[in-house]
């Protein structure tokens, strides 16, 4: 009988363009496993990575407000669905693998902090190993999660996993070392910054830390005045830009006037809303929050080792206590704090 698994990985060979990633050519996982019958190997991944606990958390860390009232500001974990959505159009558009496209696009930020880049910030700079969300993604997939077993994820998930984040750094990046080895990855990366550029925006505005008519006019011009038109913009830019280029969709690209743009965007964003005292200024306050729980469970093994519910530590105390501060959303570290720290008043009868 022949397997489900195997039509489907057939049905890619005769579609899917000679640039992407065929789910029968990926260089595996660290430990063999039998295959699905019915899933190829990167919708496996994908599945594994929806059903995880690290996933689930994201509903409750930071984007960019720090646990707003209103209902819909983005979450990371509807940063990160927004950016699967972008991902899976501009990889369909392409005939590359939606999988695999969306498996990276879903597992990037696995390892962010509770409250945000602010959270990264304090470990990097507290923890003695340092600290860089998409090492921790990785780490996650590869170690924390499955308590200690992983997810076991094929390598290409793992590379674009590592290699998503651009920072203030180049979108599509010219250095070999920061570029995924498949175009699946490439995608990924693109749309993360499509996604968060727009949507931060947007929620920017919602807020009223800024208006509309502060968005760069150059920008708008190039790129469309409302939310949907610059996405729309961006992702047929992405598309037909790669296909348009002299390497023919083996890489991914994006035109000097829409990618200058989103730069712009990106930078006025900085200015505008990440670093200005409205948002940053709650941050801060929450970085104490977490310098004094990392240095309360690292001083003290046996408390921690009783919060976690461990008999030992799996790895260093710092890395242990790193990857559970790391892991917390933000009520849970605000909760934890409060119980550790604040007293608490004794019931009247």
């Amino acid at each position: 009988m022949t397997l489900i698994r195997d039509a489907l990985e057939a049905v890619e060979q005769q579609i899917l363009s000679p640039h992407a990633q065929l789910s029968s050519a990926t260089r595996g996982r660290a430990r063999e496993e039998r295959e699905c019958d019915l899933r190829p190997c990167f919708q496996r991944d994908r599945d594994r990575i929806i059903h995880c606990k690290a996933f689930r958390r994201l509903k409750h860390k930071t984007q960019v407000f720090l646990s707003p009232t209103g209902d819909h500001y983005r979450t990371r974990l509807t940063h990160t669905l927004e950016a699967s959505q972008i991902a899976r159009t501009i990889a369909k558009g392409l005939r590359l693998n939606e999988d695999l496209t969306e498996a990276i696009a879903l597992g990037h930020d696995l390892g962010h902090t509770p409250f945000g880049h602010a959270g990264e910030e304090v470990l990097d700079r507290i923890a003695p190993h340092g600290f860089s969300h998409t090492e921790q993604s990785l780490r996650v997939v590869d170690l924390l999660e499955r308590e200690g077993r992983g997810l076991n994820l094929t390598y290409e998930v793992r590379d674009g996993i590592v290699k998503h984040s651009k920072g203030r750094g180049a979108v599509i990046p010219c250095d070999p070392a920061e570029q995924t080895a498949t175009v699946e990855g490439q995608v990924a990366r693109v749309a993360d910054i499509i996604a968060y550029v727009n949507h931060d925006l947007d929620d920017a505005v919602r807020a009223g830390v800024i208006a509309e008519e502060d968005i760069p006019q150059g920008c708008v011009k190039i790129i469309g005045a409302s939310h949907g038109d610059r996405i729309d913009t961006m992702v047929k830019d992405a598309v037909y830009a790669t296909l348009a280029a002299p390497h023919n969709g083996s890489a991914i690209a994006m035109s000097p006037q829409v990618l200058d743009a989103i730069v712009r965007l990106r930078d006025f964003l900085y200015e505008r809303v990440y670093d200005s005292e409205v948002v940053h200024g709650d941050f801060i306050k929450s970085s104490k929050i977490l310098i004094e729980l990392y240095e309360r469970f690292t001083t003290d093994v046996d408390l921690f080792l009783k919060e976690i519910g461990k008999d030992e530590l799996y790895d260093t105390v710092e890395k242990c206590v790193c990857d559970y501060v790391a892991g917390m959303t933000d009520r849970y570290a605000l909760t934890l704090y409060e119980r550790i720290f604040l007293p608490r008043p004794w019931l009247i009868l």
